[in-house]
């Protein structure tokens, strides 16, 4: 009896395997090496930063190719960038640990309320609805501040605005004052920065809010000079602030994987548990609303409902140390 013959694979079955295991290990190198992508022309490193998350997105459709295309060589080379964005990211996609009895634990709800914001009471009542110890909102304008210190005055009987910045807090302010975080070449008046001391149950956090500048990505990449600036300044106040506890919320138009927020991540602790993609609120690709700390770590962030903003609000957990 004669035998089946052996299929011989066609040229380009092993061409087509070869070039998606290619790409596999190219997106493994991103993930693993996003710190080596140059930074000019066009801030091209904190431009992969911003969206480096979603090289997950590219590792998924190659696994589709390899498995549609049935090249085991480009399944076997897709393990790597799953393993390296498992342990990049992997944890983001755990829920946080529920609450704990005797844990020195604050709320925090962070919002870019929008200076175009058409229902700032509606705004006001879902950030109440968040539970917050501290509410802290960036692009308060006149006269929707009014609004907002009517409707969270009742659950927040203290509260500190300077500029366009504020914090609202369940526990007494014993400290308030503006923090210069603008960019040299920004006119007078800017104003985006707020530092307080607050009387916790726990002991005095030290509470900053800002609003660093925006970002613009054209065909000359990713504008973000001033912005950059206004976090090695607004890091250069936390490595000098004196109260050990620090918790920074605030609008910094970046996520924390982009190294234009180093001054900051260096030395605060950014969020271990949740994604919380919060701009733009219509369809969420990043969390550029922030909760970081020191001597305290962010046990889990999450979003929360949408709001009249472009933004998403978010809350944090925070435990003291």
């Amino acid at each position: 009896m004669v035998g089946a013959a052996k299929r011989i694979p066609a040229a380009g079955e092993g061409r087509r395997g070869i070039v998606a295991a290619g790409l596999a290990v190219a997106m493994a190198g991103v993930l693993a090496f996003h710190r080596v992508v140059p930074n000019s022309p066009g801030r091209l490193g904190s431009l992969v930063e911003s969206f480096l998350p979603w090289v997950g997105v590219v590792v998924v459709l190659l696994l589709v190719v390899a498995l549609v295309r049935r090249s085991g060589v480009a399944l076997v080379a897709l393990l790597l960038p799953v393993g390296v964005w498992v342990q990049g990211f992997g944890g983001l996609l755990l829920s946080g640990p529920g609450p704990e009895s005797g844990v020195r634990e604050l709320v925090v709800v962070q919002h870019n309320v929008s200076d175009e914001n058409p229902d700032p009471a509606g705004t006001a009542r879902a950030l109440v609805a968040g539970g917050g110890d501290l509410v802290a909102l960036e692009e308060l304008v006149v006269p929707a501040l009014g609004v907002y210190e009517d409707v969270l005055g009742a659950g927040y009987p203290h509260h500190a605005v300077h500029g366009t910045v504020g914090l609202w807090s369940k526990y007494p302010i014993r400290e308030q004052q503006l923090v210069d975080i603008r960019p040299r070449e920004f006119e007078e008046g800017w104003s985006r920065g707020l530092r307080t001391v607050v009387r916790t149950p726990y002991g005095d956090v030290a509470a900053y809010v800002a609003h660093l500048p925006s970002v613009r990505v054209g065909v000359r990449g990713l504008a973000s000079s001033p912005r950059d600036a206004s976090a090695r300044m607004l890091g250069d106040l936390v490595r000098d602030e004196e109260v050990e506890a620090v918790i920074l919320m605030g609008d910094l138009n970046s996520t924390v994987e982009d190294r234009g927020l180093a001054p900051l991540t260096s030395q605060l602790n950014v969020a271990e548990r949740g994604f919380a993609f919060s701009f733009p609120a219509a369809f969420p690709v990043a969390r550029i609303d922030q909760v970081l700390a020191r001597s305290a770590d962010v046990r889990h962030i999450r979003v929360l409902p949408a709001t009249g903003s472009d933004h998403l609000p978010v809350a944090a957990r925070v435990t003291l140390r």
